[in-house]
């Protein structure tokens, strides 16, 4: 069994690789041969007033890569105001700067263990792929232009995946913090030998872009319908968009569909949560720290129509784009654990092959007690 850290990952896994081994995964969804669980989180209050403990896992498994995956996170959550008055989402495990995840790689062949995986690189790897799977089947081939809202790990590998299937010139990017925007763009305009451009106000990145992406941390819409043009090609992270956007769209996909059960059905809590199957402790006071999208509200509006999914556009159930002035809509989650087992199958094999990551004994983890 190994143990793979996040340099390790970094060195072995291609976006290239990251979007195929998601499109092969995704494919096998309708057919049976692919199944995922959507993520749930458990919430429990802590003894301070202004944050939460949060356990989330998610889960897949692919017969033909012969894998099952957990991703495993645990945090600390709290939601400051930046100087700009906007919410965001932060969080920690033991103190700010330190995070606790992990993917927990088995065989479907023979039950073992196979790997413990530092989720770092390969969750912002597995999401930006997934924002490039869209793209390639959704956006223009003469797409040449990005509009990047954010400036973080995502917008990082959301513009390597967009790089990677389409040729991308010209890139601005917005982010409410200006050094942080300029940082953005000196990073990766040297790494993908871009055109990128800081810009002061999101419309301004948005403006004549091909691709649009929201890939940010924001607790309120960071990207407005009324800024779209005709053609574009949007996607996002966390849902940050408004209802305009969604109405505007002439073709809305979502990479896969979680279902849950209403709160009321469930006396523990479930379904309450923004991911819709969420477990939540504590008294309806501590319950109120909560921003409202994780006591059941969503950032913007929209979506809860959408039924097109990814295999609906990859097998042709629907047509996808039909005319250039088509704006296109992918909305980037619903299969995440089916993401960990096809992305982390990529990492372990290229470890295995290149003799990299760290051996732990199986034995560690079997027992002759049957369970």
């Amino acid at each position: 069994m190994l143990f793979i850290d996040n340099d390790t990952v970094s060195k072995v896994l291609s976006m290239s690789e990251c979007i195929d081994a998601q499109d092969t995964a995704f494919r096998g969804l309708p057919t049976g041969a692919s199944v995922h669980r959507p993520r749930i989180d458990v919430y429990v209050p802590t003894e301070h007033e202004d944050d939460y403990y949060r356990w989330g896992t998610m889960e897949g498994a692919s017969k033909e890569l012969g894998v099952f995956a957990i991703r495993m996170k645990s945090d600390i959550l709290y939601w400051p105001q930046d100087e700009h008055g906007f919410w965001k989402e932060e969080k920690y495990s033991v103190q700010p700067g330190l995070y606790c995840g992990l993917i927990f790689l088995f065989s479907t062949r023979n039950a073992e263990p196979l790997a413990l995986i530092n989720d770092g690189i390969l969750q912002h790897m597995r999401v930006g792929g997934g924002a490039g799977l869209g793209a390639k089947y959704l956006s223009r081939e003469d797409s040449h232009t990005v509009g990047m809202i954010g400036s973080g790990g995502m917008a990082r590998t959301y513009l390597e995946a967009f790089a990677a299937i389409r040729d991308i010139r010209k890139v601005r990017v917005f982010s409410p913090t200006k050094a942080n925007r300029e940082a953005y763009a000196k990073e990766m305009a040297e790494k993908l030998e871009l055109d990128i451009e800081p810009v002061d106000a999101p419309e301004l990145a948005v403006e004549d872009a091909d691709i649009v992406a929201a890939a940010t941390n924001a607790m309120q819409p960071a990207l407005l319908g009324r800024w779209l043009r005709t053609g574009q090609h949007v996607t996002d992270v966390r849902g940050e968009l408004d209802e305009e956007v969604h109405t505007r769209a002439d073709v809305v996909v979502q990479q896969g569909v979680s279902h849950s059960r209403p709160r009321n059905e469930d006396p523990q809590h479930m379904g309450e949560g923004y991911n819709r199957g969420d477990y939540m402790a504590g008294s309806e006071e501590e319950l109120a720290r909560l921003p409202e999208r994780h006591r059941g509200g969503n950032i913007g509006g929209g979506g809860g129509g959408v039924v097109s999914t990814f295999n609906d556009l990859a097998s042709g159930r629907i047509p996808g784009r039909t005319s250039p002035d088509d704006i296109t809509l992918y909305l980037n989650a619903g299969n995440q654990g089916l993401q960990f087992a096809a992305v982390g199958s990529v990492v372990y094999n290229k470890c295995k092959e290149l003799g990299l990551g760290r051996e732990l004994p199986t034995e560690w983890f079997l027992q002759d007690i049957r369970d």
